[in-house]
């Protein structure tokens, strides 16, 4: 088993790092443009292997595809992180060339690879890597709501007191501040409805802390956040090399599922090891769908200015 990150920046790296960690692979390879950041990353992450106990072999790779051949999951993560104030649709024009790039890459050496999107804006992101690489659509899968459910949980964990690891609860809709859709009806803390827990005020803010949460981290930090974002991106390569046939919200390509065509947006699916397996359907109430149909115009608009690039 082989699996390529390329991106190694701080979300990259970590997400490297917890891929070496569980030993989803024999081979990992850290991809980046930057002279000698992703060798002397992987050379580091290889000197944590006593420490840790893992067995995997992490590469480095100044922009040489070549050693990425025979991959059979690479992670993007490349492109600039968004900045104080920037928006994910700023992002667009500078991301786009660099991922549709990558992903070609990547496909002239593994061209049986499945292929993970953690570039934002993640919905277009992913959208574009689809629709330039001609792949099948359960072979590009965006990791967008992983990471948002999982933030949703830690704000729903705060406010009831409770470990998040107790709590099931799921975002879907775009993986942006105005357009994922937290579907609090839904969540549940060991099998009750987390609305036998919190007031409708308290459940309203959570809602809202979780939509503005990957801003909220960039406002404190000065960039875009990395452990969780890394530590999603790994989650969703490992129900994938191991088969897991497990549920998440990832943002995957729609042709009439949630009454929406020719889009790449957040529902839930099971991933297992050829990519999104099924999309499940959670039967949404008026006004979810009425949301999820604004979150997918959203991501349409987005999606209408790579006509211009």
């Amino acid at each position: 088993m082989k699996i390529t990150v390329v991106g190694a920046g701080a979300v990259g790296a970590t997400c490297a790092d917890n891929i070496a960690r569980k030993e989803l692979c024999d081979t990992l390879v850290l991809v980046d443009i930057k002279e000698g950041v992703a060798e002397g990353k992987a050379m580091d992450l290889m000197q944590t292997a006593t420490l840790l106990g893992f067995d995997t072999k992490v590469i480095g790779s100044t922009n040489d595809y070549e050693k990425t051949a025979g991959t059979d999951v690479a992670v993007i993560t490349s492109g600039i992180p968004r900045k104080p104030g920037m928006t994910r649709e700023e992002l667009i024009g500078i991301n786009a060339g660099i991922v549709k790039s990558v992903t070609e890459n990547i496909l002239k050496h593994s061209p049986n690879a499945i292929i993970v999107v953690i570039s934002n804006p993640m919905d277009t992101m992913t959208y574009l890597a689809l629709k330039s690489s001609g792949l099948p659509k359960n072979r590009i899968i965006g990791m967008g709501g992983i990471l948002d459910s999982s933030r949703f949980k830690y704000y729903l964990s705060t406010a009831i007191g409770c470990t998040s690891t107790d709590l099931h609860g799921v975002v879907i809709g775009g993986h942006g501040d105005t357009t994922m859709i937290p579907l609090t009806r839904l969540a549940t803390y060991q099998g009750a409805p987390v609305a036998n827990y919190l007031d409708p005020e308290t459940l309203k803010k959570v809602a809202a802390d979780t939509m503005v949460g990957g801003a909220t981290l960039t406002k404190l930090l000065g960039t875009a956040a990395w452990y969780a974002p890394g530590a999603a991106g790994a989650a969703l390569v490992e129900a994938i090399v191991r088969d897991e046939k497990k549920l998440f919200p990832c943002c995957v390509y729609l042709d009439g599922e949630y009454g929406q065509k020719d889009i790449c947006i957040g529902v839930p699916v099971v991933i297992g090891r050829k990519g999104i397996e099924k999309i499940i359907d959670y039967k949404l109430n008026d006004e979810e769908q009425a949301a999820f149909n604004k979150s997918a115009e959203a991501v349409r608009s987005m999606n209408a200015a790579l006509d211009s690039l």
